[in-house]
């Protein structure tokens, strides 16, 4: 210890400038580091390689963005089974037999199957019994092949719609879902690429074109994840969403119903009721419309392609998969809960969801039986009509839930109410059926 009116030890002193060095070492270690993370993020992605018009290779686009591209060939993985889903193939026939009893005559009854990821797309197509048995028309490539911006480019999008899907796929249809499919080529920035959707917008009053980034990370995505149908004659592929004028307040189930009135679209007749009835699709984006997340701004991206840290760039995860296998950036970004309480909410609104739909399929089971029971009792489709009628909606309404991916959890509300009516429906559609049974 120094005392007063003495000087410092010369060791003293040396030892203090070696501390004042290493910590001013240590401090513009840190700026610079700093620094560099700051420069790495701000700086674009270099671009080694330049990616032609309409390439569908991603390894190509790989080149110049290979995080995104690692990630993206992950949906190749599969395995994973969910409590209603997952990225396994399963017989979703073998798994709700109804469905068969249902869809009689229309080609879902013959194979129908829970879909695998990205990858897949066109693979799992060309294999489906619905296609290599039943006649369909190259619209159905829209939404599984990456040629499709190609073919629009040099075919026309009419021709390319009305050309048998066999003849499409065995000339033209060679990569599933790829980066070009979303991504401009040129900056990488998001863009859409499908026809049909920019035509359903429009009709809603709305221009994707002056749509925002945000915005962007779900359209691109609801280019597919929708309900559709073939137009009859010119087998144009339209996304029903006219009567949905407010974009702040969703697509409902009876929006679509509206349309498909108004229109009068029918995809088959029923084989053993005779009804004339609609298939949906996978109405993913209409579901999340209505509900809580699109309310507060959150994308389909946010929770299916959420953002993860590399070094200091921030980069879309595109091993696009259910958010129940990444809870951790899917959801806990912005619920501060642990993964089990998170897991457990989720499941609960499909346990619940799944009760409705089981009330609602009996209601539709029973309503069939009561129709077919009717017409082999002397009933006229005339006669029928109500029955028939009650019946399409009340199925519209159950397969609203059935056809989208997340057994209600997108809007749970939407979900439980859309069942609920369907059940209500499908009663009044055996009463009614059972009351022409009583008069033949």
């Amino acid at each position: 210890m120094t005392r007063p009116g003495t000087r410092p030890r010369p060791a003293v002193w040396l030892l203090l400038i070696a501390l004042f060095a290493a910590v001013g070492v240590a401090v513009g270690m840190l700026l610079t580091n700093i620094q560099q993370r700051h420069d790495e993020a701000a700086t674009q992605p270099a671009q080694f390689v330049t990616i032609p018009d309409f390439e569908t290779d991603p390894a190509v686009w790989g080149k110049n963005w290979p995080r995104q591209y690692d990630s993206f060939m992950k949906t190749k993985e599969t395995g994973v089974r969910t409590p209603y889903a997952g990225n396994e193939p399963f017989d979703k026939l073998a798994a709700n037999p109804l469905r068969k009893k249902f869809w009689a005559g229309y080609a879902f009854e013959v194979e129908y199957n829970e879909d695998r990821g990205h990858y897949y797309s066109l693979i799992d197509q060309r294999e489906i019994r619905r296609v290599k048995e039943r006649k369909q028309p190259g619209t159905c490539a829209n939404c599984h092949s990456a040629d499709v911006p190609r073919l629009i480019n040099t075919m026309g999008w009419a021709k390319m719609n009305k050309t048998p899907y066999n003849d499409l796929n065995k000339a033209e249809l060679h990569q599933g879902v790829s980066c070009g499919d979303c991504h401009s080529n040129k900056d990488m920035s998001l863009t859409i690429t499908r026809p049909a959707f920019v035509n359903a917008m429009a009709k809603r009053g709305v221009d994707v074109k002056e749509a925002t980034h945000q915005q962007m990370r779900t359209y691109v995505c609801a280019q597919c994840h929708v309900e559709y149908y073939f137009e009859k004659d010119s087998k144009e592929l339209i996304f029903p969403w006219s009567e949905s004028k407010k974009l702040e307040d969703g697509i409902t189930i009876e929006n679509i119903s509206t349309y498909y009135q108004k229109d009068g679209h029918t995809d088959w007749n029923h084989t053993q009721t005779g009804g004339p009835m609609i298939k949906m699709q996978h109405p993913d984006y209409e579901m999340y419309s209505t509900g809580i997340h699109a309310k507060n701004g959150v994308a389909c991206a946010d929770c299916h392609m959420p953002y993860t840290r590399e070094g200091a760039q921030k980069v879309s995860d595109h091993w696009v998969r259910s958010p129940l296998q990444n809870l951790n950036n899917a959801c806990q970004t912005c619920h501060k809960s642990s993964s089990d309480e998170l897991r457990n909410r989720v499941v609960t609104i499909q346990n619940r969801t799944r009760d409705m739909q089981a009330s609602a399929e009996a209601a539709i089971s029973d309503a069939i039986d009561a129709i077919v029971a009717a017409k082999d009792a002397g009933a006229t489709p005339e006669q029928l009509k109500k029955a028939y009628d009650l019946h399409r909606e009340a199925q519209l309404r159950w397969d609203f839930v059935d056809a989208e991916s997340s057994m209600g959890f997108h809007s749970p509300q939407e979900a439980t109410r859309a069942l609920g009516h369907s059940a209500d429906m499908a009663r009044q559609a055996q009463l009614e059926a059972t009351r022409l049974l009583n008069q033949q």
